[in-house]
């Protein structure tokens, strides 16, 4: 498979989400707290994929849920790749010294995973949708900071670096015309991958109750309620599962795209 057909394909796949996520801020088949639907209900009717064990409409339940996702994966992304960007600038400027502690400091912190990370930082401050984001993005920047970190270390060792030093241009300008334009496309490939994994970091913590409490809807805990119902209203699992996946799936195809095409400009 091409790099463009990944790239296209994934992009597909993720504005098919978006674009629902858009259209539930301009309608939604019921509130989010409507129970008069019935239990179980199945798909049809007024309620295209049924109603959960509650009596509330599914696809009210799933567009929710698809907001809470896209708002995670964005959130997440942006503290993850501001804090990691700042710190693996800084590490890369550093001094030897300084520069080795940092990575060992981001090592330990990696070798947590992510999961735990969150559930720890969740626990610790109650769990919200904002808590989740924070978390998730907290545990996201020691990876964005490592891999910054060696992206900045292997552009300040090339030659127009050094000729821009001996013109006399300052680190902040060198910073901003050399290092961040020559780091950013393999930047951009490491976020895209991660906010297919923090979809699912913010789906497992929801399906663990540690995610977005209720009544709001998560993709997660649509999966937790609707396991004990599952041969009787296989629907409620199987619409934020697939929901889940296609995502997911959308956005790692995404990246993977774009890490072809940056593969091959660097050739």
């Amino acid at each position: 498979m091409s790099k463009r057909l990944h790239l296209y394909i994934g992009l597909v796949l993720v504005l098919i989400v978006a674009g629902a996520v858009l259209v539930s801020y301009l309608w939604l088949p019921f509130a989010p707290d409507d129970t008069s639907g019935g239990r179980l209900a199945p798909p049809g009717g007024d309620h295209l994929l049924g109603t959960d064990k509650l009596g509330r409409d599914l696809l009210t339940q799933l567009l929710i849920g698809g907001r809470i996702a896209l708002g995670t994966a964005l959130g997440a992304v942006a503290v993850g790749g501001v804090l990691g960007l700042s710190a693996g600038l800084l590490a890369g400027f550093a001094t030897r010294w300084l520069d080795d502690a940092a990575a060992v400091v981001l090592d330990i912190l990696i070798a947590f995973p992510t999961l735990l990370l969150a559930m720890l930082i969740v626990a610790g401050s109650g769990a919200s949708l904002g808590t989740a984001i924070l978390a998730i993005g907290l545990a996201m920047a020691a990876i964005v900071a490592r891999l910054v970190r060696v992206l900045v270390k292997q552009v300040l060792g090339r030659d127009f670096i050094t000729a821009a030093r001996v013109a006399g241009v300052s680190w902040p300008r060198i910073v901003l015309s050399h290092v961040l334009p020559n780091i950013a496309p393999v930047l951009l490939v490491n976020l895209a991958l991660q906010a297919g994994l923090a979809v699912l970091a913010e789906a497992s913590l929801s399906y663990l109750g540690l995610g977005t409490p209720p009544p709001n809807a998560s993709w997660g805990r649509m999966l937790f309620e609707a396991q004990a119902t599952v041969l009787t209203s296989p629907v409620a699992a199987i619409a934020p599962g697939l929901a889940l996946v296609t995502l997911v799936i959308g956005m790692n195809l995404t990246a993977d795209g774009l890490r072809l095409g940056v593969s091959d400009a660097d050739r």
